[in-house]
């Protein structure tokens, strides 16, 4: 199997890097060779976090480059517009239809770009999704990072039996139910 590539972006503290961990381990367990590369920036700050996750037969390096990515994975639209240059011609953005403003916006130095999803669609495959409402009708609006797993699933050859299997042994166990009833709801909403 060719090499697949996926991005996952967001903001510090939505989740991206537990995404990123489930992903990957879907990928192992379907037999694949996997490389991950977290990129934290200023995580904690409400900063850009992104991780790539490479699978295949075999995968020589972690770093998805400019033009090659098959997926990004968006859970606000900001980062989707920012990462979108990853993107191969005929990838697919999935986003999280979410406005959070960065710094420079929150202090007036700068405004947040309006219209951004209608402008990505243009040119991209784009799939947006409000996963903070689907999460909140779960009564929880941390696993929406989950519910955007679960889109992005739907559109990967690995059943779901395989996702809620990662799911059950990287979540803490609280938070397992919660996090399948998150992943359904995405792949429903796909």
């Amino acid at each position: 199997m060719e090499t697949k590539n996926i991005m996952i972006v967001g903001v510090g503290g939505q989740g991206t890097l537990l995404t990123s961990r489930v992903l990957g381990g879907v990928m192992l367990d379907g037999g694949y060779e996997v490389k991950m590369s977290e990129v934290h920036g200023m995580a904690q700050r409400g900063g850009s976090v992104v991780t790539f996750v490479r699978y295949g037969d075999r995968v020589f390096e972690p770093i998805v480059e400019e033009g090659c990515a098959d997926v990004l994975i968006a859970f606000e639209r900001l980062e989707a517009k920012r990462y979108a240059h990853f993107l191969k011609k005929d990838g697919v953005i999935i986003v999280n239809d979410q406005r959070m403003d960065p710094m420079p916006v929150v202090m007036g130095a700068a405004s947040y770009p309006g219209n951004i999803i209608e402008d990505l669609s243009k040119e991209y495959k784009v799939i947006a999704v409000d996963a903070l409402s689907e999460a909140k009708k779960l009564g929880n609006t941390k696993v929406f990072n989950v519910v955007i797993l679960g889109v992005a699933a739907k559109h990967m050859d690995f059943k779901p039996e395989a996702w809620n299997a990662v799911i059950e042994r990287t979540v803490k166990p609280k938070f397992i139910d919660i996090n399948k009833k998150a992943f359904a709801a995405g792949m429903s909403l796909a």
